[in-house]
């Protein structure tokens, strides 16, 4: 008997709501294909026991992109399985449930999943998720492992960010909109929506959530973000 797909993804301050780029992958497809779910959210330090215990494997540390063990996103399936990975299980989603496609196949989502979106102002990003997203306990937990993926404490990597790194956004930004006006927009694929339309829209909600200005500040680097965007808000209004 099919069971509802539980959802485990990281939450924001009280109320909790999705923030996550990462798991905003798969909540957005599971939005978009109308998947009947429920999320469970999962603070930072309790993720390792809590997936643990549903039997989940470790994340392949010869994986491109692996970071820890075990992250959000997570899911259990309708057949009662559990993966993990957003690539993971997306993939699974789109067998499970093909309609609408997500053209996973299409080298437009290979292109877009490559391109380092927030690349050049990772460091004007990272050090507010903490003090403007994450309760207390996961704070705590994303000071210590984002001190180490870059070498040092997050409040030196803050002091160290200059503004001049919005202007290395620039020709990303440019190489980003020329693909989303290739084929006329509002998506990638014009009208059809794409992983590829998922990958960089998770990004936009993951900074309105996180700064206001940042948000519109990274809009106005192109007249195609805000379009995408809009295109895509219905699938964006789920958070919890």
């Amino acid at each position: 008997m099919a069971q509802q797909v539980i959802f485990y993804d990281i939450p924001s301050k009280a109320p909790a709501k999705g923030w996550s780029f990462n798991p905003w992958k798969v909540r957005m497809v599971l939005n978009m294909k109308g998947v009947d779910y429920k999320t469970e959210f999962v603070e930072y330090p309790d993720l390792v026991p809590t997936l643990k215990a549903l039997g989940l494997p470790p994340n392949d540390p010869n994986e491109p992109g692996y970071f820890v063990d075990y992250t959000s996103p997570a899911i259990r399936y309708a057949d009662g399985t559990f993966s993990m990975e957003s690539w993971h299980i997306v993939h699974a989603l789109e067998k499970q449930y093909p309609t609408p496609s997500l053209h996973l196949d299409d080298s437009i989502v290979e292109k877009v999943r490559n391109l380092a979106v927030v690349g050049p102002i990772v460091q004007n990003l990272m050090p507010k998720v903490p003090k403007n997203l994450l309760s207390d306990v996961s704070a705590e937990y994303f000071y210590l492992t984002r001190e180490s993926m870059f070498g040092k404490p997050l409040q030196q990597v803050e002091a160290e960010a200059k503004d001049e790194n919005w202007e290395d956004m620039k020709p990303v930004a440019k190489e980003i909109g020329d693909l989303l006006r290739e084929k006329g927009g509002p998506f990638f694929l014009g009208e059809t929506v794409s992983y590829a339309d998922v990958c960089f829209v998770t990004y936009l909600k993951f900074m309105e959530m996180l700064d206001e200005e940042v948000f519109k500040r990274y809009l106005a680097l192109d007249e195609a973000f805000p379009k995408v965007y809009e295109a895509s808000r219905k699938w964006l209004a789920r958070d919890d």
